[in-house]
């Protein structure tokens, strides 16, 4: 009771004595200080969270970066005709999170969910050595997005909390760097001819965050490796419309190295359904 009383009675003197403030910045437009009030007081309630809970800071800016930089390659990855690469980047992203399961949250598999991630090991094996070198691309997506869906898993907030936490620890710097464009006219927004491209990229914040909230709440309710089957719904679809809409090349060779991967998918699907039966018994 004291304590509130006196964290209400601060709080107070302060919204008190705001006029002092106000007045020695009277040449600043009002709409101005508006501004520099959200940015500054987000960027100080972040530096605040950082010292007072610094394991759920940590924990949620390791997984911004990562999911920042899986953005980052992906976008460049689609923009430069690489869509097939990309799909593989996600074919092999749920054996990262089957074996991150495994390793890390002690999710035990069992000898033929083993024996898939063999299989899509080998693939991948495959593929590599066709090509000649190491799928970077791929591999990148793969890693940065399985570390992601471990720390979203284990996070300390919910779906919706955690996914503002960490578009607040990303905004200052997508802010600043879009402030420099605008200084130096390089703006997409502010410099198209084309209200479809502002409509379009204005889009993309509900299209970026709709299915980052979905997946970070599945993602806490279910097993990871189960997440890990369900994500090659979305590599499918990339292969698809990598090889029939924007017509890259698929050789044979690559094709032998998707069955393998394919074939993984198809044994570890297998044998979850066999296995359901049992394990609805020992839940009941």
């Amino acid at each position: 009771m004291n304590t509130g009383i006196l964290s209400a009675a601060l709080a107070f003197l302060c919204w008190g004595l705001f006029p002092l403030y106000f007045h020695a910045i009277g040449d600043v437009p009002p709409l101005q200080i508006l501004s520099h009030r959200m940015v500054w007081s987000l960027l100080f309630l972040v530096m605040v969270l950082a010292v007072r809970q610094p394991r759920v800071f940590g924990s949620f800016a390791a997984s911004a970066l990562l999911l920042s930089v899986n953005w980052l390659i992906y976008i460049w990855a689609v923009n430069n005709g690489h869509v097939i690469e990309a799909s593989l980047g996600y074919f092999i992203n749920p054996l990262v999170s089957i074996v991150l399961g495994a390793m890390l949250l002690k999710e035990r598999l069992r000898r033929t969910q083993w024996m898939a991630i063999g299989v899509a090991a080998l693939g991948v094996a495959w593929l590599t050595w066709q090509a000649g070198s190491v799928p970077w691309v791929a591999l990148a997506l793969a890693v940065s997005f399985g570390g992601y869906g471990l720390l979203r898993k284990t996070a300390a907030l919910g779906a919706l909390e955690g996914l503002s936490f960490e578009t607040m620890v990303l905004f200052p710097l997508a802010a600043g760097y879009v402030a420099w464009l605008s200084m130096h006219g390089q703006n997409a927004f502010l410099n198209t001819d084309s209200n479809t491209t502002r409509l379009l990229l204005v889009a993309a914040g509900p299209i970026t965050a709709i299915p980052l909230l979905l997946f970070a709440s599945g993602a806490r309710k279910i097993p990871l490796s189960i997440v890990g089957l369900l994500q090659y719904m979305s590599p499918t679809l990339q292969f698809l419309l990598g090889v029939w809409l924007f017509h890259e090349a698929f050789t044979p060779d690559r094709l032998v190295g998707f069955v393998l991967i394919w074939l993984a998918l198809a044994l570890f699907a297998a044998e979850g359904l066999l296995n359901r039966p049992q394990a609805v018994a020992k839940q009941a």
